[in-house]
């Protein structure tokens, strides 16, 4: 699983919203919408920050564990 699915995954598993989510990291609303939509990734700090508030690890965010 890609980093965008994740990311919806967790978001509607925790019912967070795009804006939740760009609240908590001072971003539009539209930089998490093309995050979904796989036309842009987050930043590694970034990443810490989501892998920190789904209390995750950001291997799982990223796909590369399960």
């Amino acid at each position: 699983m890609e980093f965008k699915d994740r990311l919806k995954e967790l978001r509607a598993e925790n019912r967070r919203t795009q804006n939740d989510i760009a609240k908590l990291l001072c971003l539009s609303k539209m930089a998490v919408s093309h995050w979904e939509c796989g036309d842009s990734e987050p930043s590694i700090a970034q990443l810490k920050i989501l892998a920190d508030y789904f209390d995750v690890s950001v291997d799982y965010l990223v796909g590369h564990s399960d």
